[in-house]
């Protein structure tokens, strides 16, 4: 038996970074991208490397390209994680699994680094292989955390659940990570919205040359959070309420106001974090083609709402000249 499943890129609607501290988000799954695990039985485990995993190269230069835009890591070990992760949960939870191995490979589309949750993405389309090839059923608000947990416990990436729940759940997700009902449940409270007055008017942009690893732009964050600094508290507190409110916005239909929040998201995520100025042009020039625009993740991409056809046109003639890729996300 052959067992393929896939995870979707996602973006960041609203209220990002908030939900590595209790905050609340909106985000949206991005079918345009996607992580492909397949999987079947085998007389050992064996994780079959993809091309960016291989450790050949034709010369140095070639190396160092891959290094830019890759980095030191390859996916093997975010499939390592989550099967590790998923025996220790069915190990703790008397879960007996079938005494089989399994040969698993990988493929993905998903631009690297640019804050589209490709690494999670792998994870979890390795979780739900393993679930089916095993015939385990975890509950889907677990999912999640147990995906995160890969990542944060096993390879000590700096992240949020933002990601890992929408890329379970997919579609379109309002996300409250309110600090009570985490510690007492392990998950979140998860409301699946409903965007289709949104969708025609929804762009995601980003620019592959302003890849970096999330986990490390967001650290200076995690520190002066832990440290108690006002500012990055108060901070973070009005950006997940703007997702509280951009929530009965997207219920409403209303476009216009949902610019405003989309907009004001980055002008405090601004107030916390450095910019580099590659990242701030691209949002710069999305608002000056009138569009509104916001990071999907922690840099390298962003989403925003437009007007009309005409400012579509525009976007995407104006970002092109700064080497920046338009495209209209499919969300169902």
């Amino acid at each position: 038996m052959i067992i393929e499943e896939r995870a979707y890129a996602r973006a960041g609607l609203l209220g990002n970074p908030s939900d590595g501290y209790f905050g609340k988000t909106i985000s949206v799954s991005v079918k345009n991208f996607g992580a492909h695990i397949l999987l079947y039985e085998s007389p050992e485990i064996y994780i079959q490397p993809n091309e960016g995993d291989l450790n050949r190269f034709r010369n140095m230069f070639a190396l160092i390209e891959q290094i830019e835009q890759n980095g030191y890591y390859g996916a093997e070990r975010l499939i390592k994680a989550a099967i590790k992760k998923f025996v220790e949960y069915c190990l703790q939870n008397q879960i007996p699994l079938e005494n089989k191995n399994f040969t698993i490979r990988y493929h993905t589309n998903i631009p690297r680094q640019v804050g589209l949750a490709g690494s999670s993405a792998i994870i979890t389309a390795t979780m739900r292989a393993l679930l089916k090839f095993y015939r385990v059923t975890i509950p889907k608000e677990i999912l999640p955390t147990l995906i995160l947990k890969a990542e944060t416990e096993e390879l000590g990436i700096n992240a949020g659940l933002q990601d890992r729940v929408i890329q379970v759940y997919e579609g379109c997700v309002y996300m409250d990570f309110d600090k009570t009902h985490l510690q007492e449940h392990g998950y979140g409270k998860y409301t699946p919205l409903n965007p289709e007055a949104i969708l025609p008017h929804l762009y995601v942009a980003y620019k592959t040359d302003l890849s970096k690893i999330s986990g490390t732009v967001l650290n200076d964050i995690r520190v002066r959070y832990e440290q108690g600094d006002p500012v990055v508290l108060n901070t973070l507190k009005e950006i997940a309420s703007l997702a509280e409110q951009g929530k009965v916005l997207i219920e409403k239909g209303d476009i216009e106001a949902l610019n405003i929040l989309i907009d004001k998201n980055f002008d405090l995520r601004r107030k916390i974090m450095n910019i580099s100025p590659g990242n701030l042009e691209m949002v710069e020039v999305a608002r000056q083609c009138g569009a509104s625009a916001k990071f999907s993740g922690s840099g390298g991409s962003i989403i925003g709402l437009y007007k009309d056809n005409q400012t579509l046109t525009r976007l995407m003639v104006e970002l092109k000249k700064i080497k920046v890729r338009v495209i209209k996300p499919f969300i169902y």
